[in-house]
Parts: structure tokens; C-alpha cells; sequence
């Protein structure tokens, strides 16, 4: 596995180091669950920006929704 440098502000890195150590983990197993719970709460948002038809569908409902227009629901589309 390749290794990133992130930097964190003084406080918050301070608050990470308390926290990891009343629970006995390692900070950085806490900011890679941090992050794996980040891409999956993403993780549809990115399969539907995927497929070039969600991406039209998302565009057009943008647009009318930009005019005023209801829109519809996923159920009603491609």
C-alpha cells in the first residue's frame, strides 16, 4: 500500500491524538475507516456519474428544475 502525508490543523490533530488513545487505535486506522466511510456514502452518487445516460438525465433535471419545472422521479427515467 503507497502512503499520502495529510496535514491537519494543530487542534484537530490534537483532539485525533486524544481520542485514539482512549481507544486504543492507531491514528492512522482512524483516518483510513474515516475515509472508507467517506467514499462509500459517495459510492452511488459515482456508479450513476458512471454511465453516460444518468449523466444526461441528471443534466436535463438540473435544467428544468433551474426553469421552474417539477422534474421527476429516478422511477420515471431512463
Amino acid at each position: 500500500m503507497n502512503t499520502a502525508t495529510v496535514r491537519i490543523p494543530e487542534d484537530k490533530r490534537d483532539i485525533l491524538r486524544i481520542i485514539a488513545s482512549i481507544e486504543k487505535r492507531d491514528i492512522g486506522k482512524i483516518l483510513t475507516d474515516l475515509i472508507d466511510e467517506y467514499i462509500e456514502s459517495h459510492r452511488e452518487t459515482l456508479d450513476l456519474l458512471s454511465k453516460p445516460e444518468w449523466v444526461d438525465v441528471i443534466g436535463q433535471g438540473k435544467e428544468e428544475v433551474s426553469k421552474g419545472i417539477k422534474g421527476k422521479g429516478l422511477h420515471e427515467t431512463v
